[in-house]
This record gives C-alpha cells, structure tokens and sequence, in this order.
C-alpha cells in the first residue's frame, strides 16, 4: 500500500509551478516555431519531473541548464530566453526571472587586463538568471593572435561550471559558425545540455506576424496593404539580409512613416480633418512605396553584414 512519502500529486504541482501559463503565453506571442514550442515543453517537462523526484527524495543529478539556441536573425531566439528564465525561475532553478543579454564587446576587451573585469561584471550582473550570449562565436577569433576572446571564454567556462546552480548560460547566432565555434570550443560543448535550432518563418507565418504587429501597434492594414505585404514578403526574401520578423518590423515602421507623410501632405493640401480610423489605417500604397518593389533595399539592411 503506497504511502504519503512514495507518491506526489503532478497535476497539483503544475499548478502551482504555473509553468502552463508561461508555455501557453508562448505559443500566443510567437507564430509557427512548432519545434521550437516542443522542445521547451519537453525541457519544461524534464525539469518538473526532476524536481518531483527530488521531492520524493530520489537521488538525482541537477540537471544540466546551460543551452544553445541557433538560427538566422529574427526567429525569436531572445524572446524564447525570456521565457525560458520565466520557466527556470517558477520551477526553482534560478533564483531571479531575468536574462542579461550581452554581446562580445560587452565581454572582450581591447588591451592586456581589460577582459577579465568585463567578464566579470556581466557575469557578475547575470547571477542568479540566465546570461544570453548572442553570435557567441564571435568571442573565438583564432586569426588574431593577439584576441582577448579566449580569456573571457575560459572564464565563463569555469563560471559555468563552478556556479551552474546559480547561473545559466544561452549561447545563441548562426547555426553553422555555432558549429564551428564548438569544434573549436570542445569544453564549451561539453557543457551544453540543451540544443534548440530556430526554423526560418514562412511567407504565411511572416504575414501573420505583420498583421499580429500592426495590431500591437493599433494599426490595421486594408485588403490591399495586406496584399502589398504579401508580395513584399516574397521579394524582400530573396534579397540580401533578410531577418524573418525583424525584417517585417522594420517594413511596418517605414510604412508607418510614409503613412504620415501621406496624412500630413493630405491635411495640408486639402485642409481637411484627419479620423482615428485615417490615422491607424495603412494602405496599399505606404507599403509598394518600397524600394524593395523596383528591385532596391527598403532602407538600410536589418542585420549587419559578417
């Protein structure tokens, strides 16, 4: 006959966890990423479970929480950290919700004695959350002789180990250049638990994603914008530089400035009163003014060039 000690209530402490919340906040804010939405359910899953062991007093490993998150700029590998420090955090394995989010210049220095006390600080700064190292490659530059990356990755390497109750790290950039980082990174590798790959948006989760972001913005898109955005979608993805909802967001703003500019001209010339509806409407014509339509770039480019 079992007893109070050999049995847990699951449902009961997945409530209480709240970590459904968070999941079901996800699959709200961020279109398709289908894997991506399966993988942190299965990571949420895996560390609920642990923790149930552990209340029930079976030995078991921490589990390893460092990560990696690859894929091209505009997938939504920032806001999938957030949520995942919210994840960590409700469950008990970190002690604050909050990421620090940082690049090589916020860790590598110019000069002998300059790298360790950057690196240091954001560590510093990031204890107790997750710290989120975006093209994370970048601080491994073997060409130069005279780089400064490799010290800051041997102390996040001990960090890593050292305070991986206290601290997780998400490496993230480009999958192939993550590849090559690890291969020349083996101890960085070896201390990734979780790899998660970020799939490229289609033409219909980008539409979807214009349409979700004009709402956020109190903008509406006639028929005809929305047609406009369609075939905007089609040719700025064949264009250089392309950064999946990054690269939607930008279109927006700009179209959202030649939507001014229209309804300023248009008070001005026939000096008449503009409506709410005037204001929040984006038509066909704010968004076909893009270059992008005569084979151009629609302003500057949405990621740098490397």
């Amino acid at each position: 006959m079992a007893t109070k000690s050999d049995k847990i209530d699951m449902q009961a402490l997945l409530e209480a966890s709240h970590i459904n919340e968070v999941l079901d906040k996800l699959d709200q804010d961020l279109v398709g990423l289908v894997p991506v939405k399966q993988r942190m359910r299965e990571i949420a899953a895996y560390l609920l479970i642990t923790k149930a062991r552990l209340q029930l007093g079976i030995e078991a490993a921490k589990p390893s929480l460092h990560m990696c998150f690859t894929g091209n700029p505009g997938t939504g590998k920032t806001t999938v950290a957030l949520k995942m420090a919210d994840i960590l955090h409700r469950l008990g394995y970190i002690r604050q919700n909050h990421v620090v989010s940082v690049t090589r210049d916020d860790l590598v220095g110019q000069y002998i004695g300059h790298t360790a006390p950057k690196t240091k600080e954001v560590i510093k700064k990031a204890m107790g959350g997750v710290l989120f190292i975006d093209e994370a490659y970048y601080l491994y530059k073997p060409e130069n002789e005279r780089d400064y990356g490799q010290e800051s990755i041997e102390i996040l390497l001990q960090t890593m180990e050292n305070h991986r109750d206290d601290l997780v790290v998400i490496l993230a950039g480009y999958q192939d250049r993550m590849g090559t980082f690890f291969k020349s990174n083996p101890g960085m590798s070896s201390r990734i638990a979780h790899h998660i790959d970020f799939p490229d948006y289609d033409e219909n989760e980008l539409l979807e994603i214009a349409n979700m972001m004009s709402a956020d913005m109190h903008y509406n898109l006639d028929s005809g914008a929305e047609k406009a955005m369609q075939d905007y979608i089609l040719k700025r993805k064949q264009q250089p530089h392309f950064a999946n909802a990054r690269s939607i967001r930008n279109a927006l703003d700009r179209a959202r400035l030649r939507q001014a500019n229209r309804l300023f001209n248009d008070a001005i010339k026939h000096k008449k009163d503009t409506t709410a509806a005037d204001l929040s409407l984006i038509t066909a014509a704010d968004i076909r003014a893009s270059r992008v339509f005569s084979g151009g770039l629609d302003g500057e480019s949405d990621v740098k060039k490397t």
